[in-house]
């Protein structure tokens, strides 16, 4: 029986994912991009149809602002994180190289559809970062919403190195750091370490190695503890302003604003902060 690819577990209201193929630093093959998808999927599906641990079946995910709705309660954030000295080498070179034309754009097409998931999964997702993050492993970390990485973490998209540029990790990437920080990343392929990624705000933070567990799960129990409708709401609302010019940002977040403020749970934190108790969420 083949090891699983992604190992998938809960602690109280967060969700964990690691990356588990450590003896081939991780490569994003079809495989694991299947494994991944497959894991989120799973987590925040609803209790009654999914396992606490392994890999959820093969459901197609939706695609637009809504996809990986928040239908589990009980998972509020999500952990990425990955075994071994290396978090990804990104995509299998070899997997790319014996592909015919019609399995290559299947390929990345399933890499987009996994960043997107990402993306879209209505609950923040943190990357906790122990190794090097190269090229499509880049673009994963770069699609998350928060990254703690280790002083020994880097980041690198050294596709050009090899005759293939990181087309698709430059998407991800330069909506994390600024445009020409991207192009030099892109352009030299040279890995930048940990602090550096922090600087160019790649990094949320970074943390000694041997803190880098205790630190991610503090980051996201802290963030578990919130209403899983308003965060869902809050991230969905944040990237989709993001895209528009000031006037229409401010029109779609007035809008989201509005429908937070008549929700349950938004009533409920209301009226705890006023009569001084902890909220008690219903989502």
């Amino acid at each position: 029986m083949n090891k699983p690819l992604v190992i998938v577990e809960r602690r109280g209201a967060v969700g964990i994912l690691t990356l588990k193929n450590p003896a081939r630093r991780n490569v994003l093959s079809r495989a694991m991009l299947v494994a991944i998808r497959d894991g989120l999927i799973g987590l925040l599906r609803s209790p009654e149809t999914s396992g606490a641990t392994g890999s959820a079946s093969a459901e197609p995910v939706r695609r637009g602002p809504q996809s990986l709705s928040l239908s589990n309660a009980d998972v509020r954030c999500i952990v990425l994180r990955a075994a071994g000295p290396a978090f990804s080498a990104g995509h299998d070179l070899r997997e790319i190289v014996e592909a015919s034309p019609e399995e290559r754009e299947s390929l990345f097409a399933l890499c987009t559809e996994v960043m997107e998931a990402v993306r879209n999964a209505l609950v923040p997702v943190i990357a906790q970062v122990q190794g090097i993050a190269t090229a499509a492993g880049c673009q994963l970390v770069a699609s998350c919403d928060l990254v703690v990485a280790s002083r020994e973490a880097s980041f690198a998209t050294p596709g050009v190195k090899i005759g293939l540029f990181c087309s698709t990790p430059a998407v991800a990437l330069s909506r994390a750091v600024a445009p020409k920080k991207a192009m030099e990343m892109l352009l030299t392929g040279q890995p930048i370490p940990a602090v550096e990624a922090e600087r160019i705000g790649l990094v949320n933070r970074v943390v000694p190695a041997e803190r880098l567990e205790e630190e991610t799960l503090a980051l996201a129990t802290q963030i578990a503890d919130a209403s899983g409708y308003t965060l869902g709401l809050g991230k969905r609302a944040f990237y989709e302003q993001l895209a528009l010019d000031r006037s229409r940002a401010y029109e779609l977040a007035q809008k989201a604003m509005v429908e937070n403020a008549a929700a349950d749970d938004a009533r409920e934190g209301m009226l705890a902060f006023l009569e001084k108790r902890q909220p008690r969420w219903r989502d």
